[in-house]
């Protein structure tokens, strides 16, 4: 991600968990007013500020996985050229697969249309553009050439 910035690129990122997490802590008045039952708590200052909003509080969300869809509209697409998205990955759109043969994981690639790279630490053979994952440069340089494709 550095290595995109330093393009100039401005980036947003949106990251799946797939555990409980709290980004508050007890004690302070935002965690506070969010175990009283707030559904959403904006907690600002003048260098950030962040949204929560609690899913098990809404009825027809409370027991479904979160969706892509439910999470870009947060995004606030005029300040940022580019939006990283880690997980999601049902998810129709442009992708550059993860790939390491020592996990033992089969390549998404076979199957998922819409990745269009795959970044690997392996010699790889395939149709699609192959990445050295090792190598952060030239996946930046992916990146950016992709980005001016598509805004074309």
């Amino acid at each position: 991600m550095p290595v995109l910035v330093e393009r100039g690129i401005r980036l947003s990122v949106i990251k799946h968990a797939h555990h409980q997490f709290d980004v508050d802590k007890p004690g302070k008045d935002s965690y506070r007013l969010r175990e009283a039952g707030a559904v959403q708590t904006l907690v600002a200052s003048n260098l950030r500020w962040a949204l929560m909003t609690e899913r098990n509080r809404i009825a027809d969300r409370a027991n479904s996985e979160i969706k892509l869809e439910e999470l870009l509209p947060e995004i606030d697409t005029d300040m940022v050229d580019l939006v990283l998205i880690e997980g999601f990955k049902e998810a129709r759109i442009a992708k550059i697969e993860i790939y390491r043969p020592s996990l033992d994981y089969p390549l998404l690639a076979e199957h998922d249309e819409s990745i269009i790279a795959i970044a690997t630490d392996v010699p790889l053979i395939h149709s699609l553009p192959t990445l050295d994952l090792n190598n952060p440069e030239t996946i930046a340089d992916f990146i950016a050439q992709w980005i001016n494709i598509s805004k074309s």
